[in-house]
Formats: C-alpha cells, structure tokens, sequence
C-alpha cells in the first residue's frame, strides 16, 4: 500500500499547489506546460527510459499518443472546471471518474466481481457523494452551460486516463520509455498552445511549473506501481487512490484553509474509511 498512500500524498499536495497558485497570480496554464519539463527530466534521470530502435518500436504508439494529448487537455478542462464550476465540483467530476475505470476492470479486465466487492463499491461510491455534497448556488444560464460542459470534460477525461494508465502498466515493457513519451507529447502540445495564444512569460510560473511537475510526476510514477503491484485487482487500486484523495482533501481543506466539513461530509469521510478497508480486507486477505 506504500505506493498508493504516495501517490495519495501527491495528488492531494498538487491540488493544494494549485490552490494556493490562483491566489498568488500564477498562471496554471504556464505552470502546467513547465510541469512537463519538469516531468520530463525527472523521468529521465530517475527511470531512465531505453531509447533504442528495438524499445521504440516494441511500444504501443497509439495508447502513448491519446495520453500525450489527453493529459494537458484535462488539466485544461479541469482549470476551467474550477474557474466556471468551483473546486468543489470541478474536484467532484474528477473523483467520481472512478466510475468508469471500475466499469473498466469489469468489462474490460475480466476482474470478478464478488459480493464483498460489490459492498466495498457500494460504500465508496456513497461516501463519494457525502464527501462531495454541497449546497447549489444560483448562476446564470450561460454559466450552467459552461460548467456542465467542463465538469463533463472533467469526468470523462480523468476516466478515460485512468483506464488508459492501467493499460500501460498491463503492457509490461518499456515503461519508463512510454511515461518519457507520453509526457514529451504533453509537454509539446502545451507549449504550443501557448506560444499559437502569444502567453506572457513569468518566472514564478517556470518556478510554479517546476513544483508541480515533481508531484505530478510523483503521482503518476506510484499510481502506475500500484497497478504494476496490484495486477489482478484494479478495483482496489482506483478505489483506494480516490476515497484517498478526497479523503485526505477534506482534511487538508478544514486543517490549513479552515474549511468547514458538514455533518454529511463527515459521514462521508467515515465511510470513506470503511470502504478502503473493506477493500484492503477482503482484496488483500
């Protein structure tokens, strides 16, 4: 489980980073792009990826392309999901992309689905919805429109992600080589968009950038060892990382930004708890 409770730690750090970015005037969209960079050689030094004839053409190209390009694009979506939406709904979309990466590992996977599974899932997905229940506030039409095509964007995008991740690690070759890959492809098409959108150049957003891309790529590097680990059991892999997460940032968000939890939040959390659990017990043991 240490690889899980990293990426975890991680993920939630990078949402806090990005918080605190939005009210310190950093452009996400540059740091984004340099999150890349900084990704890029983070890969190369730690894993150092084999960039041989043989190793290139033993990779699957087209899963490497699709996540070269959805990668940047959600963190886009998921930018615009927060400034159209809020955090709190924008986080929603993305924590309950779980469903469709547990669908995956259904359909998909050929994982079996016992009955204490089926509980363990009934409960993640209620504590989801309790840890994420907040009251609707009033918006104009327009506004509507946006959110719900972001938030969307947002669900689907970080589902299909993470289905593409299990993939990868299933692949069992040349993953340092295809993480590389993938965020080059990334990388590229945000620096594009930036320069094809003329961007004004700022170095705290380089410096931004840089501790983003270490805890993205911290994220991303455990996520993808706990599937590795967790072979034949994604279920507990994508259901731990994201009752973890929402979990972790619920506290995170009344400890330091002194967030108020509701009664229904706090069952949540609970449950939460329980269900990992369940799926620790009865997966594991």
């Amino acid at each position: 489980m240490t690889y899980l409770l990293l990426s975890i730690l991680c993920s939630v750090t990078v949402s806090v980073l990005l918080k605190i970015a939005r009210q310190h005037a950093i452009d996400i969209k540059q740091a984004i792009a340099f999150n890349y960079v900084t990704a890029i050689v983070l890969c190369w030094l730690l894993l150092q990826p084999r960039l041989s004839g043989a190793s290139i053409q033993a990779l699957p190209w087209g899963l490497f392309a699709v996540l070269g390009i959805l990668l940047p694009l959600i963190f886009l979506a998921m930018f615009k999901a927060v400034e159209f939406a809020g955090i709190v709904r924008a986080d929603a979309a993305q924590r309950l992309s779980l469903f469709l990466p547990i669908v995956a590992s259904f359909t998909i996977f050929g994982e079996a689905l016992s009955l204490s599974r089926g509980i363990s899932l009934l409960l993640a997905f209620i504590a989801l919805f309790c840890l994420l229940w907040k009251p609707a506030s009033s918006t104009t039409t327009n506004q509507v429109r946006s959110s719900a095509l972001y938030l969307l964007m947002v669900w689907l995008g970080y589902g299909v992600i993470d289905i593409l991740f299990k993939q990868m690690a299933k692949t069992g070759t040349a993953f340092p080589t295809g993480l590389f890959i993938a965020f080059a492809m990334a990388g590229l098409l945000m620096f594009f968009y930036l320069f094809a959108s003329k961007a004004q150049w700022h170095p705290r957003n380089a410096a931004g950038g840089l501790v983003l891309g270490c805890l993205n790529f911290g994220n991303i590097l455990f996520y993808i060892k706990a599937h590795q680990h967790f072979s034949e059991n994604p279920t507990l892999v994508f259901t731990t990382m994201n009752i973890g997460v929402i979990s972790l940032g619920t506290l995170v968000g009344a400890l330091v930004f002194k967030e108020k939890i509701s009664l229904v939040n706090a069952i949540g959390i609970v449950l939460a708890i329980l269900a990992v659990f369940c799926l620790y017990y009865w997966v594991i043991n």
